[in-house]
């Protein structure tokens, strides 16, 4: 061991009770550094928490992607579009796509006796990836739906069932209106789902494609679009081009034009809402690490003029400049490596507590979730760390570069 490093440890582990300045200087630099390591760790996760929960709540509702119609009808809905077996296998060989699925939708009105409400009822087939509604069905069971026959069987959300006051089992009749007038249909609710997304919680229900498509007069090879689900969210835009490459301003037979939008054009404000927890986890950063690079450059001061008469004394004795500030840059090092490890501790704990119990709760009809989400990020968390590291360096750098224009002869006789 360097008596440099020897000496920076004497001075980090002395508990001197004669220095008054210093070692509550050290704690409060200590201090400083874990609960901004700590409060570093718990944004970058609640951010990460948000975006991914809330992002995957939208996407559950309608994919990464959707080939719809450009064309729009009299009644201003968007006119269907062939889904052809051909098209459909020229989306899935596009690179990252890992499933394609036709869905259908209509407008109506659910009515019970007590209520009504408008609406949006989307067709599935009996291929559709259900897992997103399974994850939050709270009643009931998941309707076995077929695009060859209709099964009357519908799956509403929890806002929508309160509103209405039904349960899984009951009947509820559903009224249509298009060119031939009103048509009525009576449906069985078989299972009550509950996302807490209200924008699509209150107004979406799903039932089967095959009595969508007769209720709008369409053809079986008719549909409102395809949602297209990718592997690598972080890709979006680019699948986004280059599957428009392939199928933007294409005319299907009947005269539609074809056209791709991701998700964050269908939902924009939502995903614009989510960028701008980007910014303050940013200045979340930002501030904590100029609080902690603070703490340390104070604290590291403090203990150079409290021992100066010892930096006096070293030099006299022929330590050189670079020896003095390797001194304080060993204690420093020390300082902020422990602060860096309990506030990662503390962060990681506290992170870990809330994703398993749940302690802090939200109000979903404002936040989309019942609770405060957590992602661990673990790249993102050795990023934090690093640039922790790096600005503390030149922190202490700077601080420790003082003693270099210290004399001898004046440091021994400071008082």
């Amino acid at each position: 061991m360097s008596f440099e490093r020897f000496i920076a440890k004497r001075i980090y582990a002395q508990t001197d009770e004669k220095r008054q300045i210093s070692r509550p200087a050290i704690r409060i630099a200590l201090i400083g550094i874990i609960i901004g390591m700590a409060v570093m760790i718990v944004s970058i996760a609640v951010v990460m928490g948000f975006k991914h929960e809330v992002g995957s709540k939208v996407v559950g509702f309608g994919s990464h992607l959707q080939v719809l119609s450009l064309t729009q009808g009299d009644d201003y809905e968007l006119l269907p579009v062939l889904t052809t077996d051909s098209l459909e296998q020229v989306i899935r060989k596009q690179p990252l796509v890992t499933d394609v699925q036709r869905f259908v939708t209509k407008m109506g009105m659910l009515k019970t006796q007590d209520d009504f409400r408008g609406i949006q009822f989307k067709g599935v087939d009996g291929g559709y990836d259900m897992s997103f509604f399974r994850q939050y069905l709270k009643q009931g069971e998941i309707p076995r739906f077929s695009s060859k026959e209709a099964t009357n069987q519908l799956l509403v959300s929890q806002r929508i069932a309160s509103d209405l006051h039904i349960q899984t089992g009951d009947k509820v009749f559903a009224y249509f209106v298009n060119e031939n007038g009103m048509r009525a249909r009576r449906f069985t609710v078989c299972g009550i789902y509950e996302t807490h997304l209200s924008e699509y919680d209150r107004n979406v229900v799903i039932t089967d494609i095959y009595t969508i498509r007769r209720l709008n007069n369409w053809e079986p090879d008719m549909s409102t679009g395809f949602e297209i689900t990718i592997s690598d969210f972080d890709r979006l835009d680019d699948v986004t081009e280059a599957l428009g490459n392939k199928i933007n301003k294409v005319y299907d037979k009947n005269g539609c034009l074809y056209g791709v939008f991701n998700i964050r054009q269908l939902a924009p404000h939502i995903f614009s809402w989510l960028g701008v927890l980007d910014m303050n986890v940013i200045m979340i950063l930002v501030l904590m690490i100029c609080i902690a690079s603070f703490t340390v450059m104070s604290g590291l001061l403090i203990v150079m003029l409290e021992r100066i008469n010892m930096i006096g004394i070293l030099k006299s004795l022929g330590a050189t400049n670079y020896s003095v500030r390797q001194i304080f840059i060993n204690f420093s090092v020390m300082l902020v490596g422990r602060g860096m490890l309990w506030g990662n501790i503390i962060g990681l704990a506290l992170c870990f507590l809330q994703s398993q119990f749940h302690i802090v709760s939200l109000d979903p009809s404002i936040y989309y979730l019942d609770a405060v989400p957590i992602r661990f990020d673990w790249l993102l968390f050795l990023l934090v760390n690093a640039i922790t590291l790096i600005i503390s360096f030149f922190v202490i750098f700077g601080s420790s570069y003082l003693m270099s224009v210290s004399r001898p002869a004046q440091t021994m006789r400071f008082e």
